[in-house]
């Protein structure tokens, strides 16, 4: 990094945290989300001095994006039963979120993921959900509606199991 613009160097060391905590939000696991972030991050270093606006929100709607194309790719490729040999699971963030809620999240739709982590991670109203995922306002509050009915119902049975 020793050839990057200082300011650039200061934005990485400044929102990777956040930018971690975003996309683990939208892929459900810590491999994944490392990837999504490591992107992101390579992708602002391109555009970095023509980005005109707030580089932190530029950076966010760039994982986005780049994780609806994620999904939509995933989507086309052919699931198999088991992984092949010498392939381990990809890690979860253990300690700072609960077990019930990873598996909650990773049971929704790729996008009702999106939708909840871009509002309760970024704190989006449903216009900027809709605006970061681009859709409809409707579209973006069904995803959301959906996505937290989903998780309750998955709470719910967590505590049934447990009581």
């Amino acid at each position: 990094m020793a050839d990057l613009d200082p300011t650039f160097e200061e934005f990485v060391a400044a929102e990777t945290r956040r930018l971690l905590v975003l996309a683990f939000a939208l892929t459900g696991n810590t491999h994944d989300g490392w990837d999504l972030t490591q992107e992101t991050l390579a992708r602002m270093a391109e555009k970095w001095k023509r980005v005109r606006t707030d580089h932190g929100a530029y950076a966010r709607a760039i994982m986005v994006r780049l994780n609806t194309d994620r999904f939509r790719r995933l989507r086309r490729e052919l699931p198999v039963a088991e992984p092949p040999e010498g392939v381990a699971a990809p890690a979860r963030l253990t300690g700072e979120v609960d077990a019930w809620l990873v598996d909650g999240l990773a049971a929704l739709s790729p996008k009702q993921r999106t939708a909840l982590a871009l509002r309760y991670v970024e704190d989006l109203d449903v216009a900027g959900i809709a605006d970061r995922m681009g859709c409809s306002v409707g579209t973006a509050s069904s995803h959301l509606s959906r996505g937290t009915e989903r998780l309750r119902a998955h709470a719910r049975d967590v505590a049934g199991r447990e009581a």
